[in-house]
């Protein structure tokens, strides 16, 4: 459509607009996926013919897209194409019951399934229930897709057939994605974003991550190693894209695949959950990848950094800091950089900020609140909950108006988690609401106390959860994972050394440590500690 001479053309922060500067000036940058590398000038067109062949087959602007899927370069292509074309991306959680599934894409209103020939026997298990769904894209790596009862069917690579698509210039307030919660305090919820939404939470990455120690630039070799169907990947896709970096797509995880990625393709950052770091430094064969691990950048987030894990990870070169945010804030709040304050330590100087929860990245306001809604003292003692502000976090769950309030109160979104602010400004999360241990009256936070476990030689992963005692209302209980030998006496006698030394109060010492194989994991990879109360209940 024309515009008239003498109006000022209103600039979307969309999808369309994203590709420009990408295009032009790291035209040759790759992307990886097994032994597929593609230009980034190539990717931006073939996703125009992608965008374009889901319009031929009918999507319309507004339907929900689900994808079920690992991180591919099909990923990676709908990941930009579905917002071009103004469709809605659903991510579908893969790790989710078959039953889950099935409800969350329901909930969506899921009107095309981007499905990868793997997961089709799951779906046609329940083929009868998905009567919603208008129609099955099915995609193969070999490109040979399977005979199926599900209909109608559409091969993925027909959709990159056809010519490029002409982007509508979407409105920035456009609904861009959705995905659900992991469920851990019940039915999973879902959140949704908006295309300014992305772009805004981009661009706050982006300057954050150029800080110390991280450093980033189009140099920079990227693997994120969070799910693409979890919280957008916490956004490092479109980070890449953005900056032109080289991107690598480690497909379903292998972690004996994941050290040869890192030493073939020179990876410099990542991102990932405690438990992702942990397996690969407990890989049979890590040592062999000692030189190409050194020097590896690495944010850690969805759930505490270890101190112990830090710790190992600094032997093989890594530089490893704490990241925060959750599926309701797109996700990142905080990273640990160094702000003025801190910019003049060392690593090790800075360790323990370095492993904290982080500072707000540009753009957020994160406060540390009291039961009276006034900011907590920075004393690196006094807990309270997080709140936020940002420009990118959800309005609210999905069709669910309660919840809605109740994440949202007095203009803040409430994340429900517990910390402290340090004197320098770093924020140090003690525990989630809900899994934090309250003995006699006062809280114990148990991520303070599975860091000290953590530094015990032989442990592998720690969780603290609170069993019920009839005199104290809880009292805490420690599960341990060995990687050497460990013992009971061995974990209590560096607590009692902590006592000593004033770190922690005597009271916090968990009554037992449980020793078990594996800890058992959520969808996303985290610790389940519902799990873990759960097996004390039965007990």
């Amino acid at each position: 459509m024309a515009i008239e001479d003498g109006t000022p053309y209103k600039y979307n922060l969309n999808f369309r607009n994203l590709f420009h500067t990408s295009e032009e000036l790291f035209g040759s940058r790759e992307i990886v996926y097994l032994d597929r590398r593609i230009k980034y000038k190539d990717f931006f067109q073939r996703t125009r013919k992608v965008c374009n062949g889901l319009k031929e087959i009918g999507v319309q602007e507004g339907d929900v897209i689900g994808v079920l899927d690992w991180d591919t370069m099909t990923y990676m292509e709908l990941y930009f194409a579905i917002p071009l074309r103004g469709a809605v991306l659903h991510t579908v959680n893969i790790r989710y019951p078959p039953e889950l599934i099935y409800l969350t894409m329901a909930h969506a209103g899921d009107k095309y399934v981007v499905i990868r020939d793997e997961f089709v026997p799951l779906i046609e298990n329940y083929a009868s229930l998905f009567d919603f769904v208008k129609g099955w894209i099915i995609y193969s790596d070999t490109g040979k897709i399977p005979e199926t009862k599900l209909s109608p069917v559409y091969n993925y690579d027909d959709l990159a057939k056809g010519p490029e698509c002409d982007p509508p210039d979407l409105d920035e307030n456009t609904w861009a994605t959705i995905f659900y919660t992991s469920g851990t305090t019940g039915m999973p919820k879902g959140v949704t974003f908006t295309q300014r939404d992305l772009m805004l939470h981009m661009l706050a990455l982006v300057a954050e991550t150029k800080l110390e120690p991280l450093s980033l630039t189009d140099d920079d070799v990227i693997m994120s190693l969070v799910p693409m169907f979890h919280v957008h990947s916490w956004g490092i896709p479109y980070v890449s894209v953005f900056m032109g970096s080289k991107y690598v797509l480690p497909g379903r995880y292998d972690f004996g695949r994941i050290l040869e990625l890192v030493k073939n393709e020179k990876i410099t950052f990542s991102t990932m959950v405690p438990s992702i770091l942990y397996m690969i430094l407990t890989h049979p064969k890590v040592d062999e990848y000692r030189e190409a691990l050194r020097g590896w950048k690495v944010v850690v987030g969805g759930g505490a950094l270890p101190r112990g894990l830090a710790m190992k990870a600094r032997e093989y070169g890594i530089t490893a800091i704490g990241g925060y945010g959750l599926s309701e804030t797109c996700p990142v709040l905080t990273i640990a950089v160094k702000n003025d304050r801190t910019k003049g330590m060392s690593y090790e100087e800075a360790f323990d900020y370095m492993i904290s929860t982080g500072v707000p990245i540009p753009m957020a306001h994160v406060r540390v609140i009291g039961h009276d809604g006034t900011d907590v003292p920075r004393d690196g003692a006094t807990i309270g909950e997080i709140v936020a502000r940002a420009p990118w976090l959800t309005r609210g769950y999905y069709r669910d108006p309660e919840k809605t309030k109740e994440l949202w109160r007095g203009g803040w979104l409430h994340t429900g988690d517990l910390a402290v602010v340090d004197p320098l400004g770093y924020i140090h999360i003690v525990d989630r609401e809900r899994d934090a241990i309250k003995s006699g009256g006062e809280f114990i936070p148990t991520l303070v106390v599975e860091n000290l476990i953590s530094e015990v030689p032989g442990v592998g992963e720690v969780a603290v959860v609170g069993k019920p005692d009839p005199k104290w209302g809880e009292r805490p209980v420690a599960f341990v994972t060995r990687r050497g030998n460990v013992t009971e006496s061995d974990v209590l006698a560096n607590l009692q050394r902590h006592v000593e030394a004033g770190r922690i109060q005597k009271w916090w010492i968990p009554d037992s440590v449980i020793f078990i194989d594996d800890m058992p994991r959520t969808s996303t990879n985290k610790i389940d500690k519902k799990e873990l109360r759960k097996r004390l209940e039965g007990s």
